[in-house]
């Protein structure tokens, strides 16, 4: 593979390629000759970068073809348009495998640095100077671009699966060499033999509702929506009360939960395996748009047999593929766009666990119901796991889906639908759900302290305060910022007054004024709380003008008042003497209150005893 990154400018470009099983590095500057015999020796290979779906690969064609770079970055940059579109045509002159690293939904490249506690320090060549480049710029401009390819080699690496499910694919059903650059969907438009794309269907709301389906008290949701007046993406039933929980039905589905909620006892979290994809297989959906259905079957069938096998190394590219599929079938520019197959699956979906909601409701009580699974809880294990057992079996055979069973003696501390953290008291086993309680990545490792504080706090009881006190790494207390697009820069401690004006009408009023400050060249910061009162925050400059001023700057969301930053790299950086770590302690506090914990309460864990009874009918799965 050949890791590669181009940089243009208005009269100077050049490109770093490291070469990573001869692990040879080279760097062309301004040379279209040396390029061009790079590309014929290495034309077979794969070319790896970030973003080079859009952006380098066509740099590299544009180069290529004997045209100045310099166009086609504005064309792509500038105007917004396709890189493909630039020199179509002759562009087929040139094939390229490309792979591109940048995971999908999109981010850049400085923001999973920062993630990884690397240097996220923009080059101080600026791209848009208006001359060539000296020799000093050049070699800083190598050294920026060599450090953009390395690091897109460590984010590939640990991102591994998500290529190796590609060429799974690729080598599975002999696809040619130019699908290992197509994306999820993508590739899984070719596989199942797509013939969506650009078709017209005029049965988008004409979904069934399915035979299957036993709604009694609840039928009302269904009929709403075969109501013609509710065919409106815009519309939903909101505040539908189910089984004593607030719910919320949609048309991209349905869910609902006891909000700030926790509660001690045995909790059963039922899930359907597979579930869009099962009903998809299961009723035949969606195969209108598939020349090659068989193949869609066969990745689902591979997904749930890896699944009850353990096999999760095995698992991984058919469970990744299996879940790209049906979400494609409301995508226009998709070759498996079909819309109502689509409505058909999302609606069936929510109204069978419905179903199971209705018929479980008499014997526990819900906790929270969405997409694909549901929460209940017992008040005997004894006496309700058998006919709780009976109804979900009932169920399966009735709808032909699988259901898997966890049983937690526990806790359950809830915020909301999307965001819960079960912890079983007698084996340890936890099951978390959510931006605060998810187990962070190296490539997703925004305010890590705080996400581990409340962790610990739910499995072990241990306070925000010991769990942050004890803590001296830096990284862990990163939060990390973009600026986007929509604003010119950052600025850091500007001071801020208030001064009290007059509106149009002659009213007296306080309003914010700024002054002074850092202006930031960098455009991703790494933010962490300061106990300097002196220092002031982080803010974003639109520099728009609204009534014959500037509007305001704005501080970055969930950045604390008073910072310093660290934009070089903090992977072996201890804890500074500067850090605030109330701060966190007190935003763990404030993340705690919304999961119905009471700080000033001491927010005690009830260890009460729980009788251990061990399901004798079904065997849990983790």
């Amino acid at each position: 593979m050949i890791f590669y990154d181009f940089e243009v400018f208005a009269y100077d470009w050049l490109v770093v390629l490291i070469d990573l099983s001869a692990k040879e590095e080279t760097v062309i500057i301004n040379d279209p000759d040396k390029l061009t015999s790079f590309y014929e020796k290495h034309r077979g290979t794969i070319w790896a970068g970030y973003n080079s779906r859009h952006y380098d690969q066509y740099i590299l064609k544009t180069i290529l073809c004997g045209f100045n770079p310099k166009k086609c970055n504005d064309w792509i940059i500038v105007q917004d348009k396709p890189g493909y579109k630039f020199a179509q045509s002759l562009f087929r002159n040139f094939p390229l495998i490309n792979y591109d690293v940048m995971p999908n939904p999109p981010i850049s490249l400085k923001a999973l640095e920062a993630f990884m506690g690397h240097s996220i320090k923009e080059t101080s060549v600026p791209f848009d100077i208006d001359r060539p480049l000296t020799e000093a710029e050049i070699q800083e401009t190598v050294k920026y671009c060599h450090h953009d390819v390395t690091e897109t080699i460590e984010v590939w690496l640990r991102n591994i699966a998500e290529f190796n499910t590609t060429m799974f694919f690729v080598n599975h059903f002999h696809l040619g060499a130019n699908s290992i650059g197509k994306t999820k969907a993508q590739l899984a438009a070719e596989i199942l033999g797509g013939n969506g794309k650009g078709r017209t269907f005029d049965d988008e709301f004409d979904f069934p509702i399915l035979d299957c389906l036993r709604l009694k008290k609840y039928r009302f949701v269904a009929d709403w929506y075969k109501n013609p007046v509710n065919h409106n993406y815009g519309k939903a039933q909101e505040n539908v009360t189910v089984a004593g929980v607030p719910h919320t039905f949609a048309w991209g589905g349905g869910h609902g939960a006891i909000p700030k909620y926790h509660a001690h006892g045995i909790f059963l979290v039922i899930d359907v395996t597979a579930y869009y994809p099962s009903l998809q297989k299961q009723f035949k959906i969606g195969y209108r748009v598939m020349d090659h259905p068989e193949n869609f079957e066969f990745i689902h069938d591979s997904n749930i047999e890896f699944k009850r096998k353990g096999d999760k190394k095995a698992r991984q590219p058919f469970k990744i593929m299996d879940n790209a599929i049906s979400g494609q079938m409301k995508q226009p520019q998709s070759a498996l766009y079909d819309p109502m197959s689509n409505n058909t699956i999302c609606i069936n979906g929510q109204l069978l666990l419905l179903d199971l909601v209705e018929h479980l409701e008499p014997y526990c009580k819900l906790v929270q119901n969405n997409t694909d699974g549901i929460i209940v809880q017992l008040a005997d294990y004894e006496r309700d796991f058998e006919k709780i057992d009976d109804v979900v079996w009932e169920w399966e055979q009735r709808t032909g889906m699988k259901m898997d069973f966890d049983t937690f003696m526990g806790d359950i501390y809830q915020k909301d639908v999307n965001n819960y953290f079960l912890v079983d008291r007698e084996t340890g086993a936890v099951k978390a759900k959510g931006a605060y309680v998810k187990k962070l990545s190296d490539l997703d490792y925004d305010l890590p302290i705080v996400n581990r504080a409340i962790s610990e706090y739910f499995i072990h009881g241990k306070s925000p305060e010991e769990t942050i006190g004890d803590c001296n790494c830096l990284r862990d207390f990163q939060k990390v910022v973009k600026v986007s697009s929509k604003y010119e820069c950052a600025l850091y401690s500007p001071v801020i007054t208030m001064e009290k004006i007059r509106d149009e009408k002659g009213r007296s009023k306080n309003v914010k004024r700024f002054s002074g400050g850092e202006v930031q060249t960098d455009k991703t910061f790494r933010v962490f709380a300061s106990t300097d009162r002196s220092k002031g925050g982080l803010f974003k400059v639109s520099g728009k003008v609204v009534r014959g001023r500037k509007k305001n700057p704005e501080k970055f969301g969930n950045t604390p008042e008073h910072c310093f930053i660290i934009n070089d790299d903090v992977t072996n950086l201890p804890v500074p003497d500067e850090l605030d770590r109330q701060y966190y302690i007190d935003l763990a506090w404030k993340r705690l209150k919304d999961y119905g914990v009471d700080r000033e309460g001491g927010g005690d864990l009830n260890h009460a005893t729980i009788q251990r009874v061990c399901p004798d009918k079904r065997q849990t799965v983790s």
